[in-house]
């Protein structure tokens, strides 16, 4: 039976005139994505434009909420209470819906972003505070977890739907966080850099961390960051690196025709 993994990338990240990313060229590549719902990035029209062109390529569509940061990118750290935490997802969730059905489709999945992302890797309780936010409004969604960490445990504790995801532009601690951005080689932007890591991540089923330290884990889907000006590189040099590898590109929970 040929391997399967899913390859997403965050996108709709742009507001307004100013564009981030180029989401054209990375929805010819993957099979999922993860789109901005105007808290961290994006607005209404980048959401819709976004999940129209994503529905026309046939790629699966995820919300992907965040602190209400658009200065910081959703990318600094905030201490919010669990109950507006919670609607700040059923929120974000909910215009996602919208404009996945008015593009002629549906959320599939819902992914964590940046800073929030990090902590809830780190903190059970305040994973499991995001995801039963997002499961009270969807309650059949699948939801992206990073791989190895407290998401993971949390979504396993719900028994909700889950894929695990590992990141092919970003370097790991050796407990399957991500170094902090603001260390030197946090964010892995050479192109044939990520394509080797990710196909040994995937022969290997294990999250490598920087260390060398290899953590076993399950790897639904290989993630990448639409904002760094590499993205598309990597993109393309992941996927072919995968397919040479025979390792078929498939969106999580459908089964290869």
């Amino acid at each position: 039976m040929t391997k399967t993994v899913d390859l997403n990338a965050d996108m709709g990240e742009s507001l307004g005139p100013w564009t981030m990313g180029d989401d054209a060229a990375l929805l010819k590549v993957v099979t999922s994505a993860n789109i901005a719902c105007g808290f961290h990035a994006g607005d209404w029209d980048v959401m819709a434009r976004t999940m129209r062109a994503a529905v026309a390529q046939g790629v699966g569509l995820g919300a992907h909420p965040g602190f209400s940061d658009l200065q910081g990118f959703g990318r600094r750290r905030m201490n919010v209470s669990q109950d507006s935490l919670a609607n700040m997802i059923r929120y974000q969730l909910g215009a996602a819906q919208a404009m996945a059905r008015a593009a002629g489709s549906e959320i599939r999945h819902l992914k964590l972003h940046g800073a929030l992302a990090n902590m809830a890797a780190e903190d059970p309780d305040l994973a499991r505070t995001c995801f039963e936010a997002g499961l009270s409004v969807a309650p059949d969604i699948f939801i992206l977890v990073m791989a190895g960490t407290a998401q993971q445990a949390a979504a396993q504790e719900l028994g909700c739907k889950a894929a695990c995801e590992i990141f092919a532009d970003r370097a790991y601690n050796d407990d399957a966080t991500l170094v902090d951005r603001s260390l030197p080689g946090a964010v892995i932007r050479d192109p044939q850099t990520a394509r080797s890591r990710v196909v040994e991540m995937i022969q290997a089923g294990a999250i490598i961390a920087e260390s060398g330290k290899h953590i076993p884990s399950r790897i639904d889907t290989i993630c990448l960051h639409g904002d760094t000006p590499q993205a598309i590189g990597i993109a393309r040099h992941c996927k072919a690196a995968l397919e040479a590898a025979e390792i078929a590109l498939s969106q999580f929970g459908v089964t290869p025709t």
